[in-house]
């Protein structure tokens, strides 16, 4: 058991697969006196993500649960039910709190679901419903929206379909690309995760069907 002493904080693992700029976010958050959550070890799907980096310097245990091993991209077939549920495992080790799911581009499989239930956020780049899925932004511009946004929210067995916790809008502006949209939406959706997990720190997490109190 994790002693009480070390309690006085919600413990999340975050799960990267690129940069780690939202784990960034919540690493300057936790240093701030009272913020009630901190980061207790991170997780990829791939040992080359930049977020490993950043947990590292910042002296965090860090796991890769690689699908390769199990598969995938090998054409063979992918053992996914397999990789979950090793991924479980790694971040049951942990104790955690919360999972969040920062731009971690693998889907979470029915054993990480069913042994943290409700307990994994993910941030996403759209307004969801709208543009859910792998290239949110693209999409969104493609369709010709004059407001996007990002959506924090909890992960359930769907794409992109689980109980929305917060979401903030961002203007599209004329001359955006995919690259300068984006740009926008992450630094939006750095500071919404922030709130995000000290809100469900400080309050936990009150559903109501697919409502979030």
């Amino acid at each position: 058991m994790v002693a009480e002493a070390q309690r006085d904080r919600d413990r999340l693992v975050v799960l990267v697969s690129g940069t780690g700029t939202n784990l960034q976010a919540l690493l300057d958050a936790q240093a701030r006196p009272g913020f009630p959550a901190e980061v207790v070890a991170v997780g990829s799907d791939r040992s080359d993500a930049g977020g490993l980096i950043r947990a590292e310097r910042a002296e965090l245990p860090t796991f890769v649960v690689d699908p390769a091993e199990f598969g995938a991209g090998s054409g063979k077939v992918w053992d996914r039910a397999g990789w979950d549920r090793l991924l479980a495992a790694r971040i049951a080790a942990h104790q955690p709190d919360w999972i969040v799911s920062a731009g971690f581009m693998r889907l979470l499989g029915s054993t990480v679901l069913s042994d943290f239930p409700n307990l994994v956020i993910n941030t996403h780049p759209a307004l969801l419903p709208a543009f859910p899925g792998a290239h949110a932004v693209h999409d969104a511009l493609e369709y010709g929206v004059k407001v996007t946004g990002c959506t924090v929210h909890v992960i359930d067995a769907g794409v992109d379909t689980g109980p929305i916790i917060a979401q903030e809008a961002v203007t599209v502006a004329g001359d955006d690309t995919v690259e300068s949209l984006h740009e926008r939406i992450k630094q939006v959706e750095r500071e919404l995760l922030v709130a995000v997990v000290e809100r469900l720190a400080t309050s936990g997490l009150n559903l109501n069907g697919r409502k979030v109190d």
